[in-house]
């Protein structure tokens, strides 16, 4: 048992009436939406004054921001009192503040007491913060990343952004890994308008609809189905009259979905051209440049068809810097670029495309529908989701979680590996130096890197468990910091797994499993070492899709 303490904070417990007895020292406390109570034993003791209050890692709570404490056990006696919280703490008789989250629990600053700044039983001693965890760091940055995910959940966003009904029919046509959630949200929202359409969306990435059909397809290499689509999308549009509403549902994944290729073309040419492109290490904007000028459906083109009926877009964006004109390579929307921008790429990167290919694009034949087009008209495009709603959401809950979130940028770019290297060296600052946010803190980032595969023969990676391990290389084992790095549709490249966690010790238990992580870095094989670790995240298809996202904790 410890002392309880000195004479002044005894006579202070009996003169505000609380009730004393013989316990042993715990904490009961509970969430705001009822969850079963959580106890946690004592370990350790928190010094305050001449007494000694003893305390423990808490026990993270699966949902729920702690609300109120019930109970607090002193050492040898007991405390009772329900107090509400204040914010996200509540104060001690004592001095101190505590802070809850679904971390949990930090007790990171003495204030004063209860009897003001003047009080002889006030308390100005420092209390340093309760490090993170191995467990309550994993719970944490999840729980980031799932608050970011849910932020973009067509079921909640999108009903806001619909324009006014029109006098004519209602058509619904999408394309993208969230197309067919974000066609029920529409039915959803307008129960009783005559309704019709079809969308198609990536195999697995289907929801029930009413009135919409829903097509799937190969994500991200393209197939027959997808072609098929991407014709009928066109057909349904060309369709449409004066009076109509051609409601389009974008998001990410759709190019691959609705690859279409332009005449004189072959759809085996155009999946060997995606291959070349995927391996290639060029960004998602130069990717989509070269597909719009091979393609019979994007570059303005659906638009185009749907002509003289009013088209609105909505749009959940998952490419750096929101451009309409990339989002799914635009198919409502003008193209910005040319025939030569396409070839000046090919050029730039050194892709090696079929004969047929090249002569389409030296031909410059057809070319995608620019500003100005009386087709296009003024495009009406509205954006429900985007990485940097994500990212805000993400540092909401953080804030909530006792963190300090600090985003570095929805549009970070680049080779996946380095770009690992360089969030390792920004959270080695703020866990060395402070800089640029002390600790506990979290770096939040999001963005689209790229692979160049260098390995004849790659392993099973993706670009955001590539990342990951170029940031825990970099990071070296350094204590108190974690990452998660993840794709918010589920799917990181072509495996089952959104992303993954890295922790201090990883590279540690990597190698003590047989594994070189250099190597397996070198390998593109970043996949098997997160799966031999036990460290995979897997969400399975979230149905949206805001790009990738990054959190450091640094604790």
């Amino acid at each position: 048992m410890l002392p309880l303490a000195g004479g002044r904070e005894f006579r202070l417990l009996l003169r505000r009436r609380f009730l004393l007895k013989l316990r042993l020292p715990f904490l009961v406390w509970h969430a705001v939406d009822d969850l079963p109570r959580f106890r946690v034993g004592q370990r350790q003791a928190l010094f305050l004054g001449c007494g000694a209050i003893p305390f423990a890692q808490a026990i993270p709570a699966e949902a729920g921001q702690i609300h109120h404490i019930n109970i607090l056990n002193i050492g040898a006696s007991t405390q009772m009192f329900h107090q509400p919280a204040e914010g996200s703490g509540f104060k001690l008789c004592l001095g101190c503040l505590v802070d809850f989250g679904h971390g949990g629990l930090l007790i990171h600053r003495v204030i004063d007491g209860p009897f003001g700044a003047t009080s002889p039983y006030s308390s100005r001693k420092r209390i340093t913060a309760m490090a993170f965890t191995d467990a309550s760091a994993r719970t944490a940055l999840r729980q980031v990343f799932d608050a970011a995910i849910a932020s973009a959940d067509p079921r909640q966003v999108l009903a806001r952004h619909l324009p006014e009904r029109p006098r004519g029919r209602v058509i619904v046509l999408g394309a993208g890994k969230s197309a067919a959630v974000m066609a029920a949200a529409v039915e959803d929202a307008w129960p009783d308008a005559p309704i019709e359409g079809l969308v198609v969306t990536r195999y697995g990435h289907g929801y029930p609809t009413k009135r919409v059909r829903v097509l799937e397809a190969s994500h991200p290499v393209p197939d027959a189905a997808g072609a098929k689509a991407a014709a009928a999308l066109l057909d349904v549009a060309r369709g449409a009259g004066g009076d109509d509403l051609v409601l389009f549902l974008v998001s990410g994944g759709g190019s691959s979905l609705t690859t279409l290729p332009a005449p004189g073309l072959t759809l085996e040419e155009l999946i060997a051209v995606n291959k070349a492109l995927l391996a290639s290490g060029a960004t998602i904007h130069e990717m989509n440049c070269i597909r719009r000028h091979l393609s019979a459906f994007s570059g303005g083109r659906l638009a185009a068809a749907a002509h003289p009926a009013r088209v609105v877009t909505l749009a959940i964006s998952d490419v750096p810097g929101d451009d309409p004109s990339v989002i799914a390579s635009g198919p409502t929307v003008p193209d910005p670029s040319s025939f030569a921008d396409a070839r000046a790429l090919v050029a730039h990167y050194g892709m090696a495309l079929q004969e047929a290919v090249m002569a389409h694009l030296a031909a410059g034949v057809e070319e995608s529908p620019k500003s100005g087009d009386p087709r296009l008209g003024t495009p009406d495009f509205r954006f429900i989701a985007t990485p940097a709603m994500a990212l805000e959401a993400a540092a909401a809950a953080a804030r909530g979680l006792g963190l300090t979130p600090l985003i570095l940028g929805d549009a970070l770019e680049g080779e996946a590996r380095e770009l690992g290297t360089a969030l390792a060296g920004i959270a080695r600052s703020a866990a060395t130096h402070g800089h640029p946010l002390p600790g506990p803190t979290i770096l939040l980032s999001g963005g689209e890197t790229t692979v160049t595969i260098r390995n004849p023969k790659p392993g099973r990676g993706g670009r955001n468990v590539e990342c990951l391990l170029g940031c825990a290389l970099g990071l070296a084992g350094v204590p108190g910091i974690w990452a998660l790095m993840g794709d918010t549709d589920g799917v990181d490249g072509s495996e089952d797994n959104a992303g993954a966690i890295a922790t201090p010790d990883t590279l540690a238990r990597a190698r003590a499993a047989g594994l070189d992580p250099r190597a397996v870095l070198a390998g593109h094989d970043s996949y098997r070492l997160f799966q031999t670790l036990g460290d995979l995240v897997v969400t399975g298809p979230t149905l949206t899709n805001v790009n990738d996202f990054r959190a450091l904790l640094v604790a």
